[in-house]
């Protein structure tokens, strides 16, 4: 009986004796798992150099962290390496930023002797770089100095020049991208690259208008639209070619003064070449009286024009009726030269002279349509007198002095010349 007594007694016993037991097995699992994360945090700021000023505590996951640091950023660091170890609850970071000059310059010092060492480390293959991008550079700029085959590829020297740029730039970029490839710097060209485009656009814009000029110079050069010495007429400006520059074409006018127009400006107008063509019109108006048989003062004139000795039998001169006026009626007298032999403003003169010696012969009446008033005193009025029907020479002796103003104005300053008399015409 005794002994069925101490069984049952065991039985009653034995789950309080086993709570009592577990319940040490888990207060002695949970303090060796906060000493294991202790542990690990220690071990992590030991590797990362902070653990000599920061004392750790971990007390059910939660994990306190007391000391000092030299910076913010490392107060940051330490707390997030806390809370990354598994197991950890949460983190509660004391750490103050320390005060002390020295320790908080340590830190500087030292990345300033890594990175000493680093660019102690990188100085041989950056000379190396540097010998090879200076090899490139001289090989490019001495092939972009000789003389050919720019000059036999270019139409003028200025874009011969404008080839040996961009042969220049090309070696200069093909130069920096191996030498930055030798470095092992290639992240740094594109930065390089970048930089320059957004330079490059800024500029563009803010010299748009020497960039559209520079544009329109290579495009004169190339086209040609005129020649050396060519009368011409551009934006209203008419005169000589003297040169055309990389910036602007240079006009000398009928009285001698220099016309400078701009290139963008050349080629954005109307020009119109007189000497593209060596027959050249001239044209005058002439009013008759309107009682006049018109068809025989216009045969009358168109006879005079191209008889002549200067007038070209082809194309022929003409006359017609422009208009009938209060006045009388107004024809016009056209004829063609040869303007390389004879001046076209002294042929019209001339025209002029000999159709109203015409007129006045066959007494067709050319009336004034202004009204004047003629005191009459004694012993003042002169007799008219008849003009001749000879006919006065008309030279191209003016012209010639201008062609050779010309010429001595291109012969100071021929190499700025972007012009070629073998240029292909337009």
């Amino acid at each position: 009986m005794r002994i069925i007594i101490i069984c049952l007694s065991l039985l009653i016993a034995l789950p309080a004796f086993a709570q009592d037991e577990g319940g040490t097995i888990s207060a002695t699992s949970s303090t060796g798992q906060d000493a294991a994360i202790a542990t690990r945090i220690r071990d992590i700021l030991d590797a990362l150099g902070h653990s000599d000023d920061i004392t750790v505590m971990v007390d059910d996951g939660v994990v306190t962290l007391r000391g000092t640091a030299n910076s913010a950023p490392e107060i940051n660091q330490t707390a997030g390496v806390a809370g990354r170890v598994e197991g950890v609850v949460a983190v509660r970071n004391e750490v103050t930023e320390t005060t002390e000059i020295g320790r908080r310059l340590d830190p500087a010092v030292e990345r300033f002797r890594t990175r000493m060492e680093q660019l102690i480390a990188f100085i041989p293959l950056a000379l190396i770089g540097a010998i090879i991008f200076a090899g490139i550079v001289i090989i490019g700029f001495a092939i972009a100095r000789m003389r050919q085959p720019w000059n036999r590829i270019a139409p003028n020297a200025f874009i011969a020049e404008l080839y040996r740029q961009l042969v220049r730039l090309m070696f200069v970029v093909g130069a920096l991208v191996i030498a930055l490839d030798v470095m092992n710097a290639t992240a740094l060209l594109s930065t390089i690259l970048g930089a320059a485009g957004i330079i490059g656009l800024a500029l563009g814009f803010a010299v748009r208008d020497t960039v559209e000029n520079f544009i329109a110079s290579i495009m004169l050069s190339i086209r040609q639209p005129f020649r050396p010495n060519d009368t011409v007429e551009i934006n209203g400006d008419q005169g000589r070619v003297i040169r055309l520059t990389s910036r602007a074409t240079i006009l000398l006018s009928f009285d001698g003064n220099h016309i400078r127009i701009p290139n963008a400006t050349v080629f954005k107008s109307r020009i119109v070449n007189f000497s593209q063509n060596a027959e050249r019109r001239f044209k005058f108006s002439i009013l008759v009286d309107r009682e006049t048989d018109l068809q025989a003062a216009r045969a009358l004139m168109e006879q005079t024009v191209q008889d002549l000795p200067f007038v070209l039998d082809t194309p022929v001169a003409s006359v017609w009726i422009e208009l009938m006026g209060p006045a009388g009626a107004e024809m016009t007298v056209t004829g063609w030269v040869n303007q390389n032999e004879t001046s076209t403003v002294l042929a019209k003169g001339e025209a002029i002279r000999q159709v109203k010696r015409s007129l006045m012969a066959a007494d067709i009446a050319m009336p004034d349509a202004t009204q004047t008033i003629i005191v009459k005193r004694e012993n003042t009025v002169q007799p008219i007198q008849t003009e001749t029907a000879t006919v006065t020479p008309v030279t191209t002796e003016a012209d010639r002095a201008l062609t050779r103003i010309v010429e001595a104005e291109r012969s100071e300053t021929n190499s700025q010349d972007l012009l070629r008399e073998d240029a292909e015409k337009e």
